[in-house]
């Protein structure tokens, strides 16, 4: 369950996901007459059924903000279980306001309107069986497709072997040392702070990515990840994200520091 599931938190694409599902709903409804469609004449359909759209739309942005809260407190990640709490609270949340609207707008508190367990078992829980696969294809798409994009932007660092090398979002790269006929990159998987070792050169990245900074004959920095500065005895050391200390020869101080300076102002 906590394993990754494609998501997009673009509000823009869940804004159209919602419209989407609103004409999906009537078409389906309108050409079909599920379940009990068919006893509704031609112009009560026409205004149930855009309602039933305008519902299942109304329903999708009311569950935004929990999905929202949910992706924050995953720490900017989406599971498998985050997917099905998501469409739990969904289905919860369309059974209490499809119930209301039925007894209400359709039937008008009659008397001899469904009871809740004969409208639950054969009118709305087959209705979100027949929503729910469209909706999580919907995300599924959506989210692959984000994934593609963020792929499209990631860097790679390549290594001299056939099968070497580590593909990532420039972003999520902290720094990178100089091991013998290795390279040492320190990076983020997600919020996992990750080690792996590439036969490479140093120079060769340096030169390749100039975003990156020197700050030692053996090390290059991401500034995205700079902290603070620490200086004891007259020795000079990065602070990074994760506490990684780095440090700084006096070759490269002046550099350093006016790169790190021009980028936190």
């Amino acid at each position: 369950m906590k394993q990754n599931y494609p998501f997009d938190p673009l509000l823009k694409h869940h804004l159209i996901m919602g419209l989407l599902l609103a004409i999906w709903v009537f078409v389906f409804l309108y050409f079909t007459e599920p379940l009990d469609v068919n006893e509704f004449n031609d112009s009560e359909k026409l205004i149930y059924l855009p309602a039933y759209g305008f519902i299942a739309c109304l329903l999708y942005y009311i569950c935004l903000p929990f999905q929202n809260w949910l992706y924050r407190k995953c720490k900017n990640q989406w599971f498998i279980l985050s997917e099905l709490s998501f469409v739990m609270v969904f289905s919860i949340v369309g059974i209490i306001v499809l119930r209301l609207f039925y007894l209400h707008v359709i039937m008008d508190w009659h008397p001899f309107a469904y009871s809740f367990s004969y409208h639950l078992k054969s009118i709305l829980l087959p209705a979100l069986l027949t929503v729910l696969p469209i909706i999580l294809i919907g995300r599924f798409a959506f989210g692959r497709y984000h994934e593609k994009r963020l792929d499209d932007q990631k860097i790679e660092i390549k290594g001299e072997g056939n099968y070497e090398g580590l593909r990532l979002h420039f972003n999520d790269l902290i720094s990178i040392k100089s091991s013998d006929n290795y390279i040492e990159i320190h990076y983020l998987s997600g919020i996992e702070l990750k080690k792996t070792l590439i036969r490479n050169r140093l120079s060769s990245v340096d030169e390749e990515f100039p975003e990156l900074i020197r700050t030692h004959r053996s090390h290059i920095i991401n500034p995205y990840h700079f902290r603070q500065w620490h200086t004891e005895n007259g020795k000079h050391t990065l602070v990074l994200n994760h506490n990684i200390q780095i440090p700084v020869s006096k070759t490269y101080l002046q550099d350093v520091k006016s790169v790190l300076y021009s980028a936190t102002n």
